[in-house]
């Protein structure tokens, strides 16, 4: 690759009196990087991107391509190790059911995000925590190998499990095994590294974890966390919810200021958004590049699409449009990340 491929665009003198205003804003008001490194490839050694976020050396730099300016990206929320089993059909009560094919790996929302954004944006930092046990090392290795930078504080006990059941129709049942474990905006994570992320999708963690992500230039939530986002009284980027289940409605009023965007899927139907300024619309579903195999993490990569769509710079329709081109990947791969849309994949 040309030595020239990886250099920060020349910067006018005009945007050098621009950026030097901008260094007064606060973290989240800050306009993008003007830094761009080419589609060619990305090197772990280009000085478009920050240290803190370059992929690790066990990870090939070349494996997801990279797309447009450099992009720092981060998730807070949890982690669950997954246990999964292929059955023609969840038993009956009572019944008996033949897994015809088992495998484990790194699941829950925080982390199915978090390897979506590595895999657009090249890394992503995950905060998160985890039990004390055997597991954490299974959940460690399974998420550098997906070039995510994971930060997790240790609890005692158990690190959460789920067994997963998927049908022949791709639908998946699942039944979680212990304690969520979230982190703590006390605990020793490098939250400071937050205030330099273009884009954080936030999942799970208290109060002060919430506000150490809104220090990101843009900020995603699902709203089965709506009790933090009302706590905490600010304003967020875009509130992802469900129009079909209640258990992650949202509506208007629930969290003050309201958030600058609510999405509300609706599985295959696409689903719908309303901005603060009163503008409001819909997106489709995207069509699966291939044939449904597993329904897990379709909507955490929806998420994860719409937080890098956003810390883009796309606009609404846009951010959406690619958000469910990520739901439809998902659903194509064997587990929650086997499928999911890759940087070269923004390409094609």
């Amino acid at each position: 690759m040309p030595r020239s491929a990886c250099r920060p665009r020349s910067v006018r003198p005009r945007d050098r009196r621009r950026a030097g205003r901008a260094r007064g804003a606060a973290p989240h008001e800050r306009p993008p990087s003007s830094l761009s490194r080419s589609h060619a490839g990305a090197s772990r050694n280009c000085p478009a991107c920050p240290p803190r976020y370059r992929a690790s050396r066990s990870a090939d730099p070349r494996a997801y391509g990279c797309y447009g300016r450099a992009m720092r990206l981060a998730v807070v929320g949890h982690i669950e190790w997954i246990r999964f089993a292929r059955v023609r059909h969840v038993p009956s009560p009572g019944g008996i059911e033949h897994a015809t094919e088992t495998w484990q790996g790194a699941g829950g929302g925080g982390a199915v995000a978090a390897v979506q954004l590595a895999k657009l944006g090249g890394t992503c930092l995950f905060l998160s925590a985890l039990g004390d046990d055997p597991v954490a090392g299974d959940v460690r290795a399974d998420l550098l190998s997906d070039h995510v930078e994971l930060h997790a504080a240790e609890r005692r006990g158990p690190t959460r499990t789920a067994f997963t059941m998927i049908d022949d129709t791709g639908e998946r049942t699942i039944i979680t095994i212990g304690e969520r474990l979230e982190p703590h905006g006390e605990d020793g994570l490098p939250w400071d590294q937050l205030g330099g992320a273009d884009g954080v999708f936030f999942t799970a963690g208290d109060v002060r974890a919430l506000r150490a992500a809104r220090r990101a230039r843009v900020v995603v939530a699902t709203s089965r966390v709506l009790g933090v986002l009302a706590d905490g009284g600010l304003q967020l980027d875009a509130i992802v919810g469900s129009a079909d289940d209640p258990g992650e409605r949202y509506e208007a009023g629930l969290v003050s200021p309201e958030p600058r965007l609510v999405v509300r899927t609706e599985g295959p139907s696409g689903g719908s958004w309303e901005a603060a300024d009163g503008a409001r619309g819909r997106y489709a579903a995207a069509t699966p590049p291939g044939p449904i195999a597993d329904m897990y993490g379709a909507g955490d990569s929806f998420q994860a699409g719409l937080t890098f769509g956003l810390a883009s710079g796309l606009d609404i329709d846009a951010a959406l449009a690619l958000a469910a081109r990520c739901g439809a990947f998902a659903v194509t791969g064997r587990g929650p990340t086997g499928g999911q849309l890759t940087a070269s994949g923004l390409r094609a």
